[in-house]
């Protein structure tokens, strides 16, 4: 089982959306289950949990763990194929989020197309290569950092660009044989709540025009 898996096919999504087919993906990312057995634990008959079971095998989201007797019938045990899954972007390649239309790095709306461009490239990575039997170079840094004011979080801002920017410059040729791009990513935005602890406030506390800030450079700085 894989920890998390990428779905690009529009109908695996709509599959995985629907309410009782994403319960039993749940249930079965918690381990193997029957028809039978699952039946119990969602309170449907045994024949619809069939029904919904083979949809979701159709379209790699399940799959066969094994076999059982049980009296004269032998019961297909069936798993998850991923403990989570990601929707990727390009479900809804027609209108999918694309930063290169518009770049505005103190725009949330931007992050968030960065962002789902960044889960449709690395999901189209792994699936490759996958597919190869090979392993993909990634790296990421998470972090969280606590800004006394909004000077301190701008000042961040500019070193944190100046930082990457220079970072770029050094490490970029254009001409290296053999040499692959990379895109780099950075992005700083306000630490979500947990639902729970955020119920009472419904947006982020943020100062007008500064939303979020993205560092997203594939050429080195002038």
């Amino acid at each position: 089982m894989l920890d998390v898996s990428v779905i690009e096919d529009a109908e695996a999504a709509a599959v995985s959306l629907d309410p009782i087919r994403a319960r039993l993906l749940a249930e079965l990312s918690a381990g193997p289950a029957s028809a039978t057995m699952l039946a119990g634990r969602v309170g449907l008959p045994r024949q619809k949990v069939n029904y919904h079971l083979k949809a979701l095998e159709k379209h790699g989201l399940v799959e066969l763990a094994g076999e059982r007797r049980k009296g004269n019938v032998t019961e297909r045990m069936m798993r998850a194929t991923a403990s989570s899954y990601v929707i990727s972007p390009l479900a809804l390649a027609a209108v999918q989020p694309d930063p290169a239309r518009f770049r505005d790095q103190l725009s949330a709306r931007w992050l968030l197309a960065v962002a789902a461009r960044l889960v449709r490239d690395i999901g189209s990575l792994i699936t490759g290569t996958d597919r190869a039997g090979q392993r993909i170079a990634t790296y990421a840094l998470d972090g969280e950092v606590r800004f006394a004011s909004a000077a301190q979080r701008a000042a961040f801002v500019e070193e944190l660009t100046r930082g990457v920017s220079a970072l770029i410059t050094k490490y970029h040729d254009e001409d290296a044989p053999g040499g692959r791009p990379h895109r780099i990513v950075v992005a700083l935005h306000p630490s979500v709540k947990p639902a729970a602890a955020a119920a009472e406030h419904t947006r982020p506390d943020l100062p007008a025009g500064h939303t979020a800030q993205t560092v997203d450079k594939e050429e080195p700085s002038p």
